[in-house]
């Protein structure tokens, strides 16, 4: 792995598990979509959003971008609207926000919150996150990479207790 790609992975993991503890999103799904959404932290929608997250009334910030999207099983480039983000750090806290209150994912989260079953979460999550039909795959994928762990691994051992 390029030292590059282990300092964003060391900084948006130090993020997401301080954040998995103030939320209970777990930080191995927020890391597996910063990956997808923003091919490992190199190339975010506007300034940080790593995420892929489309403008919403709660917006301020946002930027206009082409982007790929399957529609009726036909893969599309539309122009769309994304929200942008002062840090990388207002990003997660917006995608923590988004996954644990958002309407569209309360029942996967409700189920996570009761059953604690992440590969459910995952699924959830992903139907209504991505336009791509094999999206809970890939994420269910790079969320049980060994670097993603040793990541996660490592931010935690940083906490003070």
């Amino acid at each position: 792995m390029d030292e590059n790609l282990n300092r964003r992975l060391a900084e948006i993991a130090r993020i997401a598990v301080r954040l998995e503890t103030e939320t209970g999103v777990p930080a191995r799904l927020l890391i597996a979509q910063w990956a997808v959404e923003s091919k490992w932290g190199a190339k975010p929608v506007g300034q940080f959003n790593v995420f892929g997250i489309k403008r919403s009334a709660r917006h301020t910030r946002f930027c206009e971008v082409l982007t790929r999207e399957v529609v009726a099983g036909q893969e599309q480039h539309l122009r769309l609207e994304f929200a942008d983000y002062d840090s990388l750090e207002d990003a997660c806290r917006d995608y923590a926000w988004i996954i644990s209150h958002g309407e569209p994912y309360q029942k996967a989260w409700q189920c996570y919150r009761e059953d604690g079953d992440f590969a459910a979460l995952i699924a959830g999550v992903a139907k209504v996150y991505a336009t791509d039909p094999g999206y809970a795959t890939l994420l269910k994928r790079i969320a049980s990479q060994a670097n993603i762990s040793a990541a996660i691994g490592a931010a935690g051992a940083e906490r003070p207790a």
